[in-house]
């Protein structure tokens, strides 16, 4: 895949591609896990402080990786991703939100997105604030349909 990111769009990527932006990804994910385990360990799982910077920290976290994710494959072609409101789509918007709209659920008229048949069911005006199990879905969707469509 060297080279690619000079292209205007992609039409496929390798499974070898996919599969190394997975483990990046999952390596995130697993240190996330790893370090609010740790830090329970070390502070007490009753720490009210420890808990709510937790609280705090896992959206903008979850937030920012799925602009990460959404990155990997950024130049992907939109034709081939379709607009039927599938996970591709739903996080083109998610992303776009969260960058240009203050994390606030927006559309895309281009797009059919329907929230009841999105993964994460967010509603247009709704505050994106993703959290560790909403991000799992999100990411196995998400690559999932990377490799229907772009394999």
């Amino acid at each position: 895949m060297k080279g690619w990111k000079n292209m205007l769009a992609v039409k496929n990527y390798s499974q070898q591609y996919i599969d190394e932006c997975r483990e990046k990804i999952n390596l995130l994910l697993s240190t996330y896990k790893d370090l609010v385990t740790t830090s329970k360990e070390q502070g007490g799982s009753d720490n009210a402080k420890l808990n709510s910077a937790i609280e705090m920290f896992e959206p903008n976290f979850f937030n920012n990786m799925l602009l990460a994710l959404n990155d990997y494959f950024l130049h992907r072609m939109r034709g081939l991703e379709k607009k039927d409101g599938n996970p591709l789509n739903e996080v083109r918007i998610l992303c776009d939100s969260i960058m240009n709209n203050n994390s606030k659920m927006g559309s895309d008229k281009t797009i059919k997105y329907e929230p009841a048949k999105s993964v994460l069911k967010y509603k247009v005006g709704d505050e994106i604030k993703l959290y560790e199990k909403d991000f799992e879905l999100i990411s196995e969707g998400f690559f999932n349909e990377i490799e229907k469509k772009f394999l």
